[in-house]
């Protein structure tokens, strides 16, 4: 098909330049994956400026593929380059995004998700024909693991010391021994977390994802928990009789097939002066309002996993996008009479909301 358009020329050229600065961009997310799966950005950590023998020496690896690697890395603004004395090195401020897994910046989940979630396209290229979508069996299973790494700063930073002590009563509550449910635990790392820092309190973690239970029962042997938190595979419905003092969901209701259902039956597992909280992530049902960073990261993620995940299964396919006032609507719907959003901006992507009978 032929278009005949009148464009300014030097705007055409501005805007190939573009598109070739985004395919080095997505082509830079596999060197980011290499880097961060190897190891390498550690390295970097740990040695300071040096050279790419030096580097083959400590890591151990190809020297030929680690040259072209450091290309890629000094290409695009990710280590600094001495052209005199040939050394590399990972700026300090990269350290906590790239290098240390125990910093609430750390970026490694994120980077390990985005080769699954490319690998994914030709299978969404056929629900755009289709209809439908891709099921959770579909990805490979290093998509949980980094899920996993991905939320870890979360829990590990900011569930017990900001975000729980924001919630009323809450963890009071808990210290008391009060009991909790972490509805679509995934490999457990919030239940674990909540179980460590409120030895009293009984911890429950439930998912339908037989894989991420099984992940989540080895998380809690290691951690010395397999006696203070159990997990099992089930769905909301299979809740239904029992109670809890805390109900928790982490970025779930959105990615559910009947996300209404869902909260219908998490409020019934909510004890009647209980408090649900739904975590879900700070964007708008409105596109001009997601016009900014998250808005660019997670239009493309909801069409590669959160949307098409509940559309696999027939259902309603709200992606990432689920916003307020949906999630009030929703909260109202299931039978919760108090919504309020708790102020948070650490980290600034997730939505707190705390639901109470």
């Amino acid at each position: 098909m032929s278009v005949s358009i009148e464009a300014d020329p030097a705007k055409v050229q501005q805007f190939s330049a573009r598109i070739m600065e985004d395919y080095g961009n997505t082509l830079r997310g596999a060197m980011l994956y290499i880097g961060d799966q190897l190891g390498l950005f550690k390295a970097l950590a740990q040695t300071g400026a040096v050279t790419l023998e030096e580097l083959t020496r400590h890591t151990e690896l190809n020297a030929r593929y680690l040259r072209e690697w450091l290309g890629s890395m000094a290409t695009g603004d990710y280590v600094t380059y001495d052209r005199h004395s040939k050394r590399y090195r990972l700026p300090d401020e990269f350290v906590p995004v790239l290098a240390d897994e125990d910093s609430p910046y750390f970026a490694g989940g994120i980077i390990q998700l985005s080769v699954p979630f490319v690998s994914m396209a030709p299978r969404i290229i056929e629900a755009f024909r289709h209809g439908g979508g891709a099921p959770e069996e579909a990805y490979p299973v290093e998509t949980w693991q980094g899920m996993e790494r991905m939320t870890m700063p979360w829990y590990k930073h900011f569930l017990v010391q900001h975000w729980i002590p924001s919630l009323t009563g809450v963890k009071e509550k808990l210290e008391a021994g009060g009991s909790v449910l972490d509805f679509g635990c995934g490999s457990g790392l919030a239940a674990i977390t909540m179980a460590q820092a409120f030895p009293k309190a009984t911890v429950l973690g439930c998912d339908f994802h037989l894989p991420s239970i099984e992940r989540a029962r080895a998380n809690a042997h290691a951690a010395g928990l397999g006696d203070r938190v159990r997990f099992e595979v089930a769905d909301s419905d299979a809740l239904l009789g029992k109670k809890f003092d805390f109900v928790t969901t982490f970025v779930v209701i959105h990615d559910a097939a009947d996300p209404q259902q869902m909260m219908t039956d998490l409020r019934s597992s909510t004890a009647d002066d209980g408090t649900y909280l739904m975590v879900e992530l700070n964007l708008s049902e409105e596109l001009h309002e997601n016009m900014n960073l998250f808005g660019r990261v997670m239009y493309p993620q909801s069409t590669l996993y959160c949307m098409t995940c509940s559309l696999s299964h027939g259902g309603a396919g709200l992606g990432a996008f689920m916003g307020e006032t949906r999630a009030r609507d929703m909260a109202a719907k299931a039978g919760f009479s108090r919504v309020r959003k708790v102020p948070s901006d650490r980290p600034p992507l997730p939505a707190l909301f705390e639901l109470r009978p």
